[in-house]
């Protein structure tokens, strides 16, 4: 660690180098701007962008013939990923242009550049062709899976199932991505990646994932995009990568929407979700939310402590827990185009959750020859709210002489409280003298971002660039009030609870260039990132004072192919920061022989990923995606179990103890033999290989872990359809020393379509042969083994009701540009 004065020193240096690297980039672009201004003096110059009519997605690697009044051919070029395209060193003629591409019908576009230095045609929509039999109908197929060059995209409308279901259920399908038994999302088999809504932040996922998944109809939802190699233009995201959840609507003036409602028992309860999008001229407005009520009926657990040495023991505790909870969400988005070079747009997020649980806990600690040492009953029963609202408003600023370049301004805030309240009574103690007890906690995080991007084209190269700031500051306020039996109050014990304060500034800047190459795609980009952490514990005086500077590269090339094929290669390297929920360090003693504790002592992990992905569509009604990667890091945090003798006590908390990394292969099959069936396989294998530092220098985790996940979909007539699916999760790492056991999974779906394209029924069971599951946890280390076995409801059965509505016409305006910290972990 270093000492005040070399940290403040450091923190400087960092912001001045910040400072010197963004006045260089914008330096650099004038410069380049000036030269461009003098060239486009000397030659002539046609440009544009070819969408779909329908999508209003890019049309790439079209082909733009020119040609003369007479049709004479001038020039043929091929447009770029983005649908742009340009002829340069064109004569004063008139022209005309015409574009063909594959699937859409022929487009001829009459133009004059008689006395023009620089014409842009602006955008020129391809119609799909199409064939007329009783109605006219679009005969292509849309791609489920597509592969981007920096990113995954999942076609969730694509996907006939996206009627019924939720948005949870669709995970299992979307590659590099699961979902375990417990209906955590993990990214590459673990759960260190960041969740955006339409490209930016929320904090409605941060605590409740799961919750809001389930209760969002996946009718909402247009794409789920899987970044695993980000660009540097976003925070430098760690570890999986960023999963982007796309819910904005491209229409017509009107509106478009769909509503859901829904119940599962014995576990789980109602819910309702929906998404409704309305433009009205420059007006546009995206809305979305929901909420549920969830049950956890009673189940059992058992743990049983092992250690070794001259003091063995065996704990072994039994009971059971139950608990019931609310979640309810809201999020809008509003655009408000004032002219075509002028836009606004903003979004305001709110959630919040409340959680009641209770156990009933049996607990007896032995010696090695069965002799009982300490036992105790615990009635523990703990409550939970929390919840918070981010704001964000975005200024798009327009250039006539080229739509293409944009300056745009951002400003976010975000705030989240949670508090967190257990009561812990003891009865029929036997060598055991703690008090009841109680533990109050009350946890709040605030958050202010600036953000400045400018996007500018250089001749075939597309350069972005960037400076951005953001302002955390986070805390705790913790007690433990320990009963005291002269006065029968309870009384707070102050050297068991702590006031912690904490912030942390970040300061980047960033410089990305994008270029196409006949039908190869390149971009490559620098991060820079200083931070400032300042952690302060009110109660005890004392201080943690930290700097650090990252320089953050990043790389992905891309190979297009005719068959529909592509092949795509990146690199990059991130950094993880702690969240707020490793940094705390309060200690929870819900459980007096297995204490849990954060550290504001964590250092953010620097990681590297490389990757290798291919994707082709080139056999109709089917489609096919592998991807390799290789990840290392020296530092990743991760939590650690250790065990004091003395007390008979485990504690866990997390330390930056581990260095290695892992190999992993994904795949996605999608295939329809027929119209009534398809088939749809996704999978990964990884295979770790980790070693402990610090405290854990002797544990390894060298572990192969993978996932597989079938579905079956069939469609029969009068809209009846229904579903098979199958998931194996197997062993998976919950930390360097803790595995858990592996599963199999079965799910039946039956839907009626009981209104064309509007209103659908659904109703599912899951596992209908086994009730209960027991998840294991193993956890090992050189003086003590430990296993955890909790009993979870692994067959329900779930009812859903979905309805359409709406009509649409123009597209929503959106800026291109908006504030993304993705930067925060949540932990393995």
């Amino acid at each position: 660690m270093f000492n005040h004065v070399a940290n403040s020193s450091a923190f400087i240096i960092a912001k001045k180098g910040c400072v010197y690297f963004v006045w260089l980039v914008f330096a650099a672009l004038g410069a380049v701007q000036n030269t461009s201004a003098q060239n486009k003096t000397q030659s002539r110059v046609i440009s544009g962008t070819i969408i779909d009519s329908a999508s209003k997605e890019p049309a790439g690697f079209a082909t733009i013939s020119l040609k003369t009044e007479k049709d004479s051919l001038v020039k043929t070029i091929i447009s770029k990923a983005d649908g742009s395209f340009k002829f340069e060193n064109v004569k004063a003629a008139a022209y005309h242009l015409v574009v063909v591409s594959t699937g859409y019908a022929r487009k001829v576009v009459n133009i004059g550049l008689t006395n023009t230095i620089e014409i842009n045609v602006g955008t020129i929509s391809l119609v799909r062709e199409t064939r007329s039999l009783k109605e006219v109908q679009v005969t292509a197929d849309r791609p489920i899976v597509q592969q981007k060059t920096d990113r995954i995209i999942y076609d969730i409308q694509a996907d006939p199932e996206s009627k019924v279901t939720n948005v949870l259920g669709m995970i299992h399908k979307i590659p590099f991505l699961s979902v375990d038994a417990d209906d955590n999302v993990l990214m590459k088999g673990n759960t260190s990646f960041k969740v955006l809504i339409n490209g930016k932040e929320s904090g409605m996922f941060t605590n409740n994932l799961k919750d809001i998944l389930k209760s969002m109809p996946a009718l909402s939802v247009l794409r789920i995009e899987v970044i695993t190699i980000p660009p540097a233009k976003y925070d430098a995201e760690g570890l999986a990568g960023i999963i982007n959840i796309i819910t904005n609507r491209k229409i017509k003036d009107g509106y478009k929407g769909n509503f859901n409602v829904n119940d599962g028992f014995p576990n789980g309860g109602p819910g309702a979700g929906g998404s409704v999008t309305v433009q009205n001229g420059k007006l546009g407005i995206n809305a979305f939310g929901g909420g549920s009520i969830y049950t956890n009926p009673q189940t059992n657990f058992n743990h049983i402590r092992t250690t070794t040495g001259t003091d063995a023991s065996i704990l072994q505790q039994d009971g059971y827990n139950s608990g019931n909870g609310k979640n309810g969400y809201f999020g809008t988005e509003l655009s408000y185009e004032i002219d075509s070079l002028n836009l606004l747009s903003g979004n305001f997020n709110i959630n919040g959750n409340r959680n009641n649980g209770f156990i009933a806990q049996h607990s007896a600690l032995s010696a090695a020859d069965g002799t009982l040492l300490q036992g105790f009953d615990l009635d523990n029963n703990n409550h939970s709210n929390g919840g918070g609202f981010d704001a964000s408003l975005n200024y798009q600023l327009g250039f006539k002489q080229d739509k293409n370049t944009l300056l745009t301004f951002s400003y976010r805030y975000s705030q989240n409280n949670s508090n967190t309240f257990t009561s812990i009574s003891i009865s029929n103690p036997f060598g055991y003298t703690t008090p009841d007890y109680k533990q109050p906690d009350n946890e709040k995080s605030r958050e202010q971002t600036v953000q400045i991007d400018y996007a500018h084209p250089l001749n075939k190269v597309n350069m972005e660039a960037g400076i951005k700031a953001i302002f955390r500051n986070s805390g705790s306020d913790f007690e433990y009030l320990s009963l005291d039996s002269t006065n029968n109050q309870f009384e707070n014990d102050p050297l068991s609870g702590n006031t912690f304060n904490y912030v942390q500034d970040v300061f980047g800047a960033y410089n990305s260039y994008q270029f196409s190459l006949k039908k190869w795609n390149f971009s490559a980009g620098l991060r820079a990132e200083a931070t400032y952490v300042n952690a302060n514990f009110i109660s005890t005086g004392t201080f943690v004072d930290k700097t650090y500077l990252n320089v953050l590269p990043s790389l992905t090339v891309s190979r297009q192919f005719a068959d529909n094929s592509s092949l795509n290669f990146g690199f990059a390297q991130r950094i993880l920061r702690p969240g707020i929920n490793l940094l705390n360090p309060f200690v929870n003693r819900s459980d007096p022989n297995f204490i849990i504790s954060g550290n504001p002592n964590l250092r953010p992990t620097v990681m590297n990923n490389i990757q290798l992905g291919y994707s082709t569509n080139a056999v109709k009604n089917l489609s096919i995606f592998v991807a390799t990667d290789y990840t290392f890091f020296s530092n990743l945090e991760l939590p650690v179990n250790l065990f004091d003798p003395a007390t008979q006590i485990t504690t866990t908390t997390y330390e930056n103890n581990a260095k290695g990394g892992g190999i992993g292969l994904n795949f996605n099959l999608n295939y329809s033999p027929a119209k009534f069936y398809s088939l749809g396989i996704n999978g990964n294998l990884l295979q770790f290989f980790v070693n402990g530092t610090g405290n854990i220098a002797v544990e390894r985790l060298n572990l192969l872990a993978g996932h597989v996940s079938l579905s079956n979909s069939f469609k029969f007539g009068n809209g009846w359809s229904a579903g098979l699916n199958g998931d194996y999760q197997s062993r998976s790492p919950r930390s360097i020393q803790g595995i858990s056991n592996a599963y199999f999974s079965t799910s039946l779906r039956v839907n009626k379509e009981l209104i064309k394209d509007q209103l659908f029924v659904s109703g599912s069971v899951r596992n209908p042969f086994t009730k209960f599951r027991s998840n294991v946890v193993t956890t090992t280390s050189p003086d003590f083994l430990q296993v955890d076995e909790n009993q979870r409801y692994f067959r329900y059965t779930t009812f859903s009701l979905n309805y359409n509505f709406g009509r649409l016409k123009s597209n929503i305006k959106k800026n291109r540009k908006g504030i993304n910290n993705d930067d925060v972990g949540s932990g393995f």
